[in-house]
């Protein structure tokens, strides 16, 4: 069992915790590593490194500081078979969803190495009278990432990291407990890609801790992944300290399936979205809402497509599901489930008995189905983060509309239809930030923003794209007039000097 530690200004550091958290393999159901729950003297220290590492980083030229993300890149590709068995042994992700985890925060990286463009400011010649005004866009300073169990690499060293750090910024991330292998293992790619002491630290903690660091005022920005309730605590609590914060929380994706829809496609499309790395993540896709006239034909393709997926351990190529990621997660999934029957659902396919030969001990679930859920249900409202898809039956695409609006998350949504005047008005019309027309996950890639509404999300700026540049940088106007010969012996000055006459 391997004793993980800190990493603070560019070195593994051990902790002096009293309390260590365990990290699982969910395919076989064994505790692999120990996660130190760091002490607040440890986790201030971290915040000290990046602190003193901000000024002589900010100061380094972008295109330096792009060389440096170069490197990582090209490290984290020819690393990437040892970081996708990294996801897959601590997550579960089946090895294709690992290694996608992977190659996202890859392109994260990409997107950030357009900094020296996407930090370009403005500027306006005569302005007014004799007066140019530049606006340019400044590093801010230390930043604190946190990070849920279920992309370990994604997240962290993909929407937090790079984009931060490009931006001339420093950076502590309080991985999660469950899943800190990974970000920890992309750390020292980062230093050895030569990111200078105290860019970057990793640690791990408890709320406690964490409380600490919100207050701290050294500490300039506050990103977060995890749930809408510990997200609008989070947004609460750092704002009052005057951060800047995003917190990017749970969602209900809904999917409104038209009569005209090529139902084998569309299943197909449906299986993939909803079933995807076990259905722990936030642009999955738990609800269908189905036009009633198709609706027996979808449900019974569905349960033909979910039946053939293949349940069993992450590392193993030929799985289609992997584990969820705790027992305790199994557990809670399998009372969602019997909740949903108990309300009326009915159950069409279940998973809750399946069992994978030589890894009994695993936390498996199998993909389940259940059909009629109505609005009042819980499976229809919450997210169950779990393999677990709900159909609900309308008659038409206003009520489905409605339907879908109804749910207080907004990330995605997603219209199938071979109707372009419905994919417009769906486009129009829906609450979800993003929003697909046939595409089960509409995830855009990192040059755009993630970006969800409603309880989904709390803050003015989003992950990735633009949004994500401006979280990280401060806009700063420079206004500049040199005297002509005449003003310098003059001692007229307008009430407003410079403005415009």
């Amino acid at each position: 069992m391997e004793k993980l530690n800190l990493f603070i200004d560019n070195r593994y550091v051990e902790s002096a915790a009293a309390e260590y958290y365990d990290v699982y393999n969910p395919s076989t159901g064994e505790i692999i590593a120990r996660a130190p729950k760091c002490t607040q003297d440890e986790a201030l220290k971290a915040v000290e490194a990046a602190y003193r590492a901000f000024p002589a980083w900010r100061d380094t030229p972008v295109l330096k500081r792009m060389q440096v993300l170069h490197n990582v890149r090209r490290l984290l590709v020819e690393e990437m078979d040892e970081l996708t068995m990294s996801v897959a042994r601590e997550n579960g992700k089946a090895w294709e969803e690992a290694k996608g985890d992977v190659l996202k925060a890859k392109e994260a990286t990409e997107h950030a190495l357009s900094m020296p463009s996407l930090m370009l400011g403005d500027s306006m010649l005569n302005a007014s009278n004799g007066y140019d005004t530049v606006m340019i866009r400044e590093s801010v300073g230390v930043f604190l990432g946190i990070v849920p169990f279920n992309f370990p690499a994604m997240i962290p060293m993909g929407w937090m990291t790079p984009m931060c750090i490009a931006c001339g910024n420093t950076i502590v991330i309080k991985a999660s407990s469950s899943t800190p292998m990974t970000a920890l293992k992309i750390a020292d790619i980062y230093r050895r890609a030569g990111v200078p002491d105290g860019v970057i630290n990793i640690i791990t903690c408890g709320r406690d801790v964490t409380d600490v660091l919100l207050a701290d005022e050294r500490i300039r920005g506050v990103s977060f992944v995890g749930s809408t309730k510990v997200g609008l605590s989070i947004y609460e609590k750092a704002s009052k300290y005057g951060k800047r914060v995003q917190t990017l929380c749970e969602a209900k994706n809904h999917a409104l399936v038209m009569k005209d829809a090529p139902i084998q496609r569309t299943a197909a499309g449906i299986i993939n979205a909803s079933f995807g790395c076990a259905g722990e993540r936030c642009m999955a896709l738990p609800v269908v809402v189905v036009e009633e006239e198709i609706a027996d034909e979808l449900v019974a393709e569905l349960v033909r497509l979910a039946s053939k997926i293949k349940v069993g351990p992450a590392y193993d190529k030929e799985t289609k599901l992997g584990p969820v990621y705790s027992a305790a997660h199994k557990q809670k999934i399998i009372g969602d489930i019997e909740k949903g029957i108990a309300d009326g659902a009915v159950c069409v396919l279940d998973g809750r008995n399946v069992v994978v030969p030589g890894f009994e001990n695993g936390f498996y679930l199998g993909p389940t189905i259940l059909d009629h859920v109505t609005q009042d249900m819980y499976v229809g409202q919450r997210e169950i983060f779990g393999p677990v898809l709900s159909i609900k039956r309308v008659r038409d695409f206003e009520e489905g509309l409605a339907v879908m609006n109804a749910n207080p998350f907004a990330n995605g949504s997603v219209i199938y239809t071979q109707n372009g005047y419905f994919a417009r008005e769906f486009a129009k019309r829906t609450d979800g930030g993003m929003v697909g027309i046939n595409v089960g996950i509409p995830v855009p890639v990192g040059v755009f923003p993630f970006s969800g509404h409603k309880k989904s999300f709390f803050g003015a700026l989003h992950t990735l794209g633009k949004d994500g540049v401006n979280f990280y940088t401060d806009a700063k106007c420079i206004t500049q007039h040199w005297f002509t010969e005449e003003e310098k012996s003059s001692n007229k000055v307008s009430t407003w000097d410079g403005t415009l006459n």
